[in-house]
């Protein structure tokens, strides 16, 4: 069995997930570049970092849940919708410049995270779309 067939056990990642996680490390360091060259409150994105994590609270309920809200909040989705929103809100003159930073603020959590390996949920916390993270991943 080749390394690109390993299951996500193992603890050599696939190249894929190389690649994922240094795109996401450079989109994070460039989303806090433009918050300092945009003179936004740069951090702003570690106070809010962990706000973005209590879509886990899911998982007190159950597995299902938990998985589902965490992948609802933990994407790409939301921060692209919440700038599109700021957008069509300048076209009518509208100035909220705070909702660029709250797309800045949650699109650099999902960045952070998939760079640290912390992927969508496959439903167990700790299995994600980039492999098992935690203890397990050794295993």
């Amino acid at each position: 069995m080749s390394d690109q067939t390993l299951p996500h056990s193992h603890a050599r990642p696939a190249p894929a997930t190389i690649w994922q996680r240094v795109e996401n490390t450079a989109l994070a360091v460039a989303i806090l570049a433009a918050m300092i060259v945009l003179d936004h409150p740069w951090w702003v994105l570690l106070a809010a970092f962990l706000v973005f994590d209590l879509s886990a609270l899911g998982y007190l309920v159950s597995q299902r849940l938990g998985a589902g809200l965490y992948n609802v909040v933990h994407n790409y989705t939301g921060p692209a919708a919440v700038l599109m929103f700021w957008a069509g809100l300048q076209l009518g003159h509208v100035h909220a410049d705070w909702l660029v930073v709250l797309a800045a603020c949650w699109a650099f959590h999902v960045a952070v995270d998939r760079a640290l390996g912390y992927g969508l949920k496959l439903g167990p916390f700790r299995h994600t779309h980039l492999g098992v993270i935690g203890r397990d991943a050794a295993a």
